[in-house]
């Protein structure tokens, strides 16, 4: 009964014209409008993006880790033994680094090889002996032949 008295006051309220039910009917609706064409939406203007760096292998990648392994043993094994070379060895590293330019995991590889070569002497040697001596000595010429046989084979 409350309600039909509050809808009665609010009719008889002057200025307030009385109010018509409304229903929507979608069918309907659909039928009595032409359909309105949708907007286009057309994606943002980008730069042409460069081609991908490729992080594949390149074919001679196991010489270059080998001989990245053989920098980081000569790294550590001319240290303890004493040749007052400094950073020599993990220069030629840096260098070598540098002028194959090598991302993501190429590098990543690289650098790990280098690492295992210095920590593997490094958990096996703690004085410079006869033996380190000679392992310099093979690790020398390893990585001499390595780096001929790159520059012959793959030199412009």
């Amino acid at each position: 009964m409350r309600y039909v008295i509050a809808i009665a006051v609010l009719t008889a309220l002057p200025g307030v014209a009385p109010v018509r039910a409304q229903f929507f009917f979608p069918e309907q609706q659909q039928q009595q409008q032409p359909p309105q064409p949708r907007p286009q939406i057309r994606p943002p203007v980008q730069a042409p993006t460069p081609p991908p760096v490729s992080d594949a292998p390149a074919p001679f990648d196991g010489d270059l880790q080998r001989l990245a392994e053989i920098l980081g043993t000569l790294h550590y094994l001319r240290g303890i033994c004493g040749s007052n070379e400094g950073q020599k060895w993990r220069a030629e590293m840096q260098a070598l680094v540098d002028a194959e330019t090598p991302s993501g995991d190429r590098r990543t590889r690289m650098i790990a090889s280098f690492n295992r070569g210095y920590n593997g002497f490094q958990q096996t040697y703690r004085t410079c002996t006869p033996a380190a001596t000679v392992a310099i000595k093979r690790y020398l010429d390893e990585g001499s032949k390595i780096s001929r046989d790159l520059t012959a084979r793959y030199a412009n």
